[in-house]
């Protein structure tokens, strides 16, 4: 019995089995099934409706295409050149952006060819590694790395003049990036920090204001540029 569920609903004896009621069946689970994917990717990821409703509709819109091309090499050539300007026309997405249209698809070839039982299985099992990924919290930096950004005079030598301050609330720091601003007269120091205790940012940025003449500084969290595919 089990072994049904990883046959086609479409294809009897080497044939495509195409009917109205194999066709709502596919497209019920796909819309199902792209409901699923979009509530497991709101758990504990920032979202947007808009990407969430896509998610919802993607795989019963692959199925659809798979549906039409069925084995026509000028079709297929078309549908891919299609796919092909709608990809130069998007914006990078971050890693699980692009991990969770990935799955939308996958699911949606799989009923768009009929294996419908193989689909929610798939589903299932993804969607219960995503949820044990997230609960426990897995790649998730333990460090507390924050980004702190500093403005200094150009008369000012930036190689030692905070070692004392970064010492005294700092547990280490690298510095990562140094650039000119303003024609010249401004340096700007980019580091990455772990501060020794969260509570006193404050008395940090103070100290650190006396050092750099009250000029701009920044400190939180790093950028997500570096999740983007």
């Amino acid at each position: 019995m089990l072994n049904t569920w990883f046959q086609s609903i479409l294809i009897e004896e080497s044939e495509v089995a195409f009917s109205p009621g194999s066709f709502l069946v596919c497209l019920t689970a796909s819309l199902v099934l792209g409901l699923i994917i979009a509530g497991i990717h709101m758990y504990r990821n920032s979202y947007s409706k808009g990407f969430v409703v896509t998610i919802a509709l993607l795989p019963a819109m692959v199925q659809m295409v798979i549906l039409l091309v069925n084995g026509n090499l000028g079709t297929g050539v078309a549908v891919m050149g299609a796919f092909s300007l709608v990809r130069f026309r998007s914006v990078p997405g971050k890693a699980e952006e692009i991990s969770t249209i990935f799955q939308a698809m996958a699911v949606g070839l799989a009923t768009g060819m009929g294996y419908v039982g193989m689909a929610v299985l798939f589903v299932l099992i993804m969607g219960g590694v995503n949820i044990l990924l997230a609960f426990l919290k897995f790649g998730q930096q333990k460090t507390g790395v924050k980004v702190l950004k500093i403005t200094i005079p150009e008369s000012l030598d930036y190689t030692s003049v905070f070692d004392e301050v970064f010492a005294r609330y700092l547990k280490n720091w690298d510095l990562n990036q140094v650039k000119t601003t303003n024609m010249g007269s401004l340096y700007k120091l980019d580091y990455e920090v772990v501060l020794k205790n969260n509570g006193e940012e404050k008395k940090l940025i103070d100290d650190l204001r006396c050092r750099n003449g009250n000029l701009e500084i920044f400190l939180g969290r790093p950028f997500g540029n570096k999740e983007e595919l």
